[in-house]
């Protein structure tokens, strides 16, 4: 009962962080990969079909192979991803009106540059 009630709740945490994920795409301050890849280890836990499913989707699956495998990221992910906070970023401290927020979501943001400036950079690319 107890493996099954985890499984379940892991499930569910897999399809919160592909949403959230989803929903990142859209909104500067909410980044969409460290949502994948969370939703990738509650679906390892949980669910074989769900985790290929991610392993295998053509946008997500390269990098999911890769992180999995190597705990890299390839160049393009890390340039794109400095490019959205930049623009995003932008825009968003542009339209805030409070100058505290502001700092709070330049403070944010150099920690998403920060954090995916130390990621390693995958040298082979992998394709599924």
């Amino acid at each position: 009962m107890r493996k099954r009630l985890k499984k379940t709740l892991f499930l569910l945490l897999g399809f919160l962080f592909i949403l959230l994920g989803i929903v990142g795409v859209f909104l500067p301050l909410l980044p969409t990969t460290p949502f994948i890849l969370l939703a990738a280890y509650f679906f390892s836990q949980s669910s074989e079909k769900y985790h290929q499913w991610l392993l295998n989707n053509k946008i997500f699956g390269p990098i999911l192979y890769n992180w999995e495998n190597s705990r890299c990221i390839p160049s393009f992910a890390k340039k794109l991803s400095f490019v959205m906070i930049a623009i995003f970023g932008s825009y968003s401290i542009y339209i805030i009106p409070l100058i505290a927020v502001k700092l709070l979501t330049i403070l944010l943001l150099s920690y998403g540059c920060y954090f995916v400036y130390n990621i390693d950079t995958c040298i082979k690319k992998y394709t599924n």
